[in-house]
């Protein structure tokens, strides 16, 4: 009988036990030696509730602002020299949104549109969330798994009302308020709320979606004639890009909004969101969460992704691609076209 071999079968197996353990001990003291405060964790879970939460109560503001005095007030102009407003209902909707997730957050770093550093009356809208009710609409989210990151990585980005301009004009079924949550600038989860027809849309990449998002199926012929939409305030020559891209057969549509524009696509009414020039993160970072979650791409026109950490910079120069399917090939019909305009 080989007791040698088997003594050092035995050895092998305890060996492979300790180090098994010592991973298991270092991962679960956060690969630093020590253990973990619990305070410095978050459940992205809880920040998905938490968000739809901001987004639907900012939303509420937005609603009841026009039945008031607008106060319209210009912040300045784009490059294409329109104005870039902004309304009473702006800041109380970025007041409930901001200072509602900052009271139940306080180590989260949020980025609104907004600001309202000095505003006591602002700080005071802002209630703490109750993190462990579900909305009955939103009751698939008590069903996934919890997932806990680090609050240092994670960066808010908050859109108190999107398409000001349009909501000045009473154009309200492009108005909505948005959440983004980002991880190690990545975004991950969106939420865009249309405070007018009371609609709520979300995404969690690679978990699920909110289930009023549609199954859409993918067409192979419609890159033939695909359908775009672009801005409506901030056209640029976008237009002339998109047909010149993608032949003469394309259907170009303006909207407001980048929320509700990442949204037609995601619910499968157009198949391409062009936009030529410059725009800020906090209008994308929500849709790009969402278009991720159904599969879809949200780049630049470069093809680049868009960094969401909380220390790089708002805005994006490069314009911005967002498909549902057939990015790579959108993607490569546009650099030379681009590059020349």
């Amino acid at each position: 009988m080989n007791f040698g071999g088997t003594l050092r079968l035995n050895k092998f197996a305890c060996f492979t036990l300790i180090f098994i353990l010592f991973l298991i001990v270092y991962w679960r003291s956060g690969s630093s030696g020590y253990p973990v405060d619990k305070t410095d964790l978050v459940n992205i879970k809880t920040l998905l509730k938490a968000a739809i939460y901001a987004a639907e109560q900012g939303g509420k503001k937005v609603a009841e602002g026009k039945n008031h005095d607008l106060n319209i007030k210009i912040k300045g102009k784009t490059l294409e020299g329109a104005n870039d407003p902004v309304t009473d209902a702006d800041y109380a909707s970025h007041c409930t949104m901001y200072f509602s997730l900052k009271s139940t957050f306080p180590k989260l770093n949020i980025i609104s549109e907004e600001h309202s550093k000095d505003d006591p009356n602002c700080q005071n809208q802002g209630k703490k969330i109750d993190i462990d009710s579900t909305p009955k609409e939103h009751r698939i989210i008590d069903h996934l798994n919890d997932e806990h990151v680090f609050m240092k990585d994670v960066t808010l980005w908050i859109d108190p009302l999107d398409a000001t301009q349009e909501y000045t004009e009473g154009l309200y079924k492009y108005v909505t308020t948005m959440v983004c949550v980002a991880i190690n600038g990545v975004p991950i989860v969106g939420v865009i709320h249309y405070p007018f027809t009371s609609r709520t849309y979300w995404g969690w990449e690679t978990k699920k979606t909110s289930t009023n998002i549609p199954n859409i199926q993918h067409m192979e012929e419609n890159k033939e004639h695909p359908r775009v939409v672009v801005s409506r305030s901030h056209p640029g020559k976008v237009s002339d890009i998109a047909k010149a891209a993608f032949g003469i057969k394309t259907t170009v549509t303006p909207a407001a909004g980048a929320g509700d524009k990442v949204m037609s696509v995601v619910n499968g009414e157009f198949d391409v969101y062009l936009h030529a020039t410059a725009i800020k993160k906090w209008d994308l970072c929500a849709g790009n969460a969402i278009i991720k979650a159904v599969n879809g791409k949200m780049t630049t026109i470069k093809g680049k992704d868009i960094d969401y950490s909380a220390n790089s910079a708002v805005k994006i120069t490069d314009g911005i691609l967002v498909t549902r399917y057939d990015h790579e090939y959108y993607l490569s019909k546009l650099p030379n076209i681009v590059a020349t305009s």
